[in-house]
């Protein structure tokens, strides 16, 4: 199944200067670049892509709570409180420099680029993905600075998110519709045809 997704690269991998390398790991999988633009974002943007409601805030405090379990820290803290400060620490964090913002197309593009990427905690990502070749950043270490993790990517855990994170960073005439040649030999003729579905 052809479909979109949407990455960020953060700020951190292109003060690195490690955004080639990145960007190769998706286009060797055949991955196909829809859109790409180097942009300083602004607060406004990153409060769109980061929603304000109550059941990301929640989900993303829940998550900050089992790495603090994890951790053997007891943390009585409501998660929804947890999730605005986490909020608050990621819009300090991609407004502090540019970023790549990317579409990337292909067969099962979501999946794909989460496996690739690697799990959001740089220190249970494998060797082989992206966050655990490039960074060994961890929530402990974010914690005890008061700063967000420096993860190196974002990337789309959904065909729903990756819909609405696309029309928040790029209007529909950025995104250029070609054929990559080589797209044949790896998703075979029928590759047009995955494509209409």
């Amino acid at each position: 199944m052809i479909e979109r997704t949407f990455v960020l690269i953060k700020p951190d991998a292109v003060q690195r200067g490690i955004v080639g390398q990145i960007i190769e790991r998706f286009e060797r999988v055949g991955l196909r670049i829809a859109a790409l633009k180097l942009v300083w974002p602004t607060k406004e943007i990153v409060d769109e892509h980061y929603p304000n409601v109550e059941q990301w805030l929640r989900s993303v405090g829940e998550k900050a709570l089992k790495g603090y379990e994890k951790q053997g820290k007891k943390v009585e803290e409501d998660p929804i409180e947890i999730g605005k400060r986490v909020k608050r620490m990621l819009l300090d964090y991609l407004t502090s420099g540019p970023v790549i913002a990317m579409v990337l197309e292909g067969n099962h593009a979501v999946k794909l680029v989460r496996k690739i990427v690697g799990p959001t905690e740089p220190l249970e990502a494998p060797p082989g993905t992206i966050r655990g070749d490039f960074t060994k950043d961890s929530y402990v270490s974010a914690d005890t600075l008061g700063r967000s993790v420096r993860n190196i990517i974002h990337a789309s855990d959904s065909r729903k998110e990756a819909e609405r994170e696309i029309r928040i960073w790029f209007s529909e005439s950025e995104i250029i519709d070609y054929e990559r040649p080589d797209i044949y030999v790896i998703l075979g003729k029928d590759y047009k045809k995955l494509k209409k579905e």
